[in-house]
């Protein structure tokens, strides 16, 4: 019974933090708990655990007598987010090349397969899929919890940041550098993962930094 209740929180989470990344909660928008309960086609206390995790990531805040609202969008977030990322991610990469096994080289290959063809499709939210797929290939493969620990809320702003702005060629670009990292953490390379993973998050940060005023003052916190 504990498994399927972490099961159903963990899905419930999965399916609203992809509404909220992908726009389709629109940022400063206020929600209620019965309306996340319908979207997440899940029960009450799965969405509230859910709830409770996006709260702690900074994607929803919970608003006293006023209920729930998802977080703006603020025009200086995206810099910092990569700004600890630059620093995070390529340590991670680093060591999952030294430590990958063969369930997450399986893994991998198949997000990257799955990469592509968004990339063929021109499918931006498909593409954000695969990429929260590959952060978790990379969260379970990598033996520092804490370094993972601190990635996770980082990944997930970058991303709803990356998909207000990106074009079709962000999103090949993006493809091409996940495929690269892919590429050097199959074939065991510590050094070669490391620098295609930073290559990765300059590649992905371009269009928010370079865009960020697209951010309109209205989402701004």
């Amino acid at each position: 019974m504990a498994e399927s209740t972490e099961s159903h929180s963990r899905l419930a989470y999965l399916r609203l933090e992809s509404l909220i990344v992908t726009l389709k909660l629109a940022p400063a928008s206020m929600v209620t708990e019965k309306e996340l309960i319908a979207l997440a086609g899940l029960g009450r206390t799965p969405v509230r655990e859910a709830i409770q995790k996006l709260e702690w990531q900074g994607l929803i805040a919970v608003r006293p007598r006023a209920g729930l609202q998802v977080t703006a969008l603020d025009p200086s977030h995206p810099d910092m987010i990569y700004q600890a990322r630059r620093q995070l991610e390529p340590l991670a990469a680093r060591l999952v090349a030294g430590h990958i096994d063969d369930g997450a080289r399986q893994a991998l290959i198949v997000c990257a397969k799955s990469m592509t063809e968004c990339s063929v499709t021109g499918d931006k939210p498909g593409f954000l899929d695969a990429d929260k797929l590959f952060d978790e290939i990379i969260e379970r493969a990598c033996p520092n919890p804490f370094l993972i620990q601190s990635l996770s809320a980082l990944q997930t702003h970058a991303r709803r940041y990356w998909f207000h702005v990106a074009d079709d060629r962000a999103l090949d670009m993006s493809v091409n550098l996940h495929v690269k990292v892919i590429r050097a953490l199959l074939q065991k390379d510590a050094d070669g993962a490391e620098s295609a993973m930073l290559e990765l998050i300059e590649g992905m940060a371009a269009p928010s930094l370079q865009q960020g005023s697209q951010v309109d003052g209205q989402d701004a916190l």
